[in-house]
This record gives structure tokens, sequence and C-alpha cells, in this order.
């Protein structure tokens, strides 16, 4: 899925130089559009990118093939071709087609935000059932996107007996592929709701014991892990970066404050 920005042999990623690009459309708060346009970069350091140029766009409307108008896009290919970036990725998400579309105008892979933090994810999760949900995700993102994997095939006509035509190569192996896929969605989620069950039994026994169960809830690198940390010493991995932990912990809490829930 990850060939554009990693090697295909190793796994590594390769030194790619992106252009961070955001959006916003009328009157819509440019204030914002940076914000998320900052917290993109994060993400991309997170991902182990490097983000040389980060570009605000303001359109009056959304390009159904493109996403951005022609007049932005033109903007955007000279900064590519100027500062010899290798990689666009859009703070928005995009179709596969815009994606499609997008790489032929750049003539440089584009990723867009839901790709960056997948690539995070995949990295990161530790859990089976963690490493299932994001390979469910991954497969779910890839699916529409199998055109694309298999464009270099191309599609063959030709005309039998009767006149009838002939399905190309490629399109052979996209419906390879898509029932591949199919089955890999049903047989992860099947996993995922064997998992599901079993916690569902977990956490009835605890709900019996009649003990306090509290959770915290926050955005990513609001301090969850560090705050854990503090009240149970459970030990957790603490770093200042995007999506740093995805599993779920649980800890025993011994305290004064118990005493007022009990």
């Amino acid at each position: 899925m990850y060939e554009k920005i990693r090697e295909k042999s190793t796994g590594e990623i390769k030194e790619k130089k992106p252009l961070l690009v955001s959006v916003y459309k009328g009157d819509e708060s440019v204030e914002v559009c940076k914000e998320h346009l900052d917290e993109l970069e994060f993400l991309c350091e997170t991902y182990h990118l490097e983000p040389q140029e980060k570009v605000v766009c303001h359109v009056r409307r959304y390009d159904a093939s493109t996403f951005i108008t022609s007049g932005k896009l033109e903007e955007l290919v000279a900064i590519v071709k100027e500062k010899a970036l290798n990689l666009v990725v859009f703070d928005d998400e995009l179709s596969p087609s815009q994606q499609r579309n997008l790489e032929k105008v750049f003539a440089v892979p584009v990723i867009d935000r839901t790709e960056v933090i997948l690539g995070i994810f995949a990295e990161r999760a530790r859990t089976k059932e963690a490493r299932l949900q994001v390979e469910l995700a991954e497969t779910k993102y890839q699916a529409p996107r199998l055109k694309k994997m298999w464009a270099h095939l191309g599609r063959q006509t030709a005309t039998s007996g009767g006149g009838g035509y002939l399905k190309g190569k490629g399109e052979t192996q996209i419906e390879i592929d898509r029932r591949l896929l199919k089955n890999k969605i049903s047989q992860l989620q099947k996993e995922i709701d064997e998992i599901r069950d079993v916690r569902t039994t977990q956490r009835g026994l605890r709900e019996k014991t009649g003990i306090p169960v509290f959770a915290i809830i926050g955005y990513t690198n609001a301090g969850k892990s560090t705050l854990l940390n503090a009240l149970t010493d459970a030990g957790i991995f603490v770093e200042d970066k995007l999506f740093a932990t995805l599993d779920t912990t649980t800890r025993k809490l011994f305290c004064q404050l118990m005493k007022k829930f009990c």
C-alpha cells in the first residue's frame, strides 16, 4: 500500500521532500486551515517525513476531478518543480480518482492525511486487536484504489468470432484482487468480532465485582499516558508525538480518592 513512500525491498521510507497542502473554501476560516496544516506537519514528522513547504489554498469551489481548481493546481506544480519536491501530501481526504489525476499532473506521488495516519497506526499497533483493526482499515482504504495499482497493465481490447469484447489482463487482475480483498475484509472483521466478544465477557465480570472503572479520554498527544503513569506507575511508553500509543491499557488504582466511589 505504501510503496509510494517506502522501499519495496527493505520497507524503509525513502528520502522524501513533501509539499503539504491544506484547502479551504469560501468564507471558511483560514486560521483553522493553518492549524490543520500544522497538525499535518506534525503527523508527517511522526511518520518520518520531513515537510519542506506548506501551502494554504483558498478555492471558490472544489473540483470533482482534481479537488482543487486548475489555477491553484498550476501554482502548486510550479512550487514542486522549483523546490525539487518529490511528494505531495493533502490535508483533505482525496477520492481514488482525484489521487490518480493529481499524480498525473504533479508527476510525483500524492497521498492524503488518511494515508499518513494509517501508516503511523501500522507502525505503532502492538496488540493483536490493534493490528487487526489497522489492517482492516488499510484494506478498506486500498480496495477502491485497485484500478491505480494495475494501471500499468492497461486495458486490452479484442473481438472474438462473434464480435464480443474480451477483458484485458489488468481488468481481470482487478476483479481477482477485489474478491481477495473482500474475503480478507470479512475474515479480519470476524477475528475482530471474536476479540470483542471476549472483551464483552471480561467487562461483564468486572461489572459484577462492583469495583468502579474509570477511563482517561482525550485527543492524541493530550497526555493520557503520562497521566496514567503518574497515577499508577504503569510504565507506558510516552513520547511527544501524535498517536505515540494506540493500544488500550488497564491498570489498578489504589488511593484515598477511591473511597468516595465505593
